[in-house]
């Protein structure tokens, strides 16, 4: 049992969360663990079905696979940038990919997750970039 304080979310229950993966049993443990702690989220299998859910259901913060069919997370967070520039983005990597990570933080990540996920990691991350998103839109509505 950990001895560790549960995550304290409070900006992540303010915004929209989008998780993009293309592997179903993920997914689920996933959705099941956002929408348990109260985080409303959509759900795509791939590169192209997120841009085309974006383009109707903005996202606040994106959680996103590196290596999906077709668009890859590289080029699918070039995409998310150039279109919505105030969102931010979490990329998913595999532990022999970190060089994955770095290459998506330089493309504009707001940070990555090596997978296996620890779940708390990736809470405190979401927690960190949906208050980043928060400012983005507020600096945003005062210009």
């Amino acid at each position: 049992m950990s001895s560790e304080p549960p995550c304290q979310l409070d900006a992540a229950l303010r915004i929209r969360l989008l998780l993009v993966d293309d592997e179903p049993d993920f997914k689920e443990v996933m959705l099941k663990h956002l929408s348990r702690k109260g985080i409303r989220l959509s759900v795509a299998e791939c590169c192209l079905d997120a841009l085309d859910l974006l383009d109707t259901t903005p996202a606040d913060v994106i959680i996103m696979d590196m290596n999906m069919p077709g668009m890859d997370g590289i080029q699918c967070l070039r995409q998310v940038k150039e279109r919505w520039p105030l969102t931010e983005v979490i990329i998913l990597t595999g532990h022999a990919s970190v060089q994955s990570g770095i290459e998506g933080m330089q493309g504009g990540a707001f940070d990555y997750c090596l997978k296996p996920i620890d779940v708390r990691e990736l809470l405190e991350k979401v927690e960190l970039a949906a208050q980043k998103a928060l400012i983005n839109q507020e600096d945003a509505g005062s210009a």
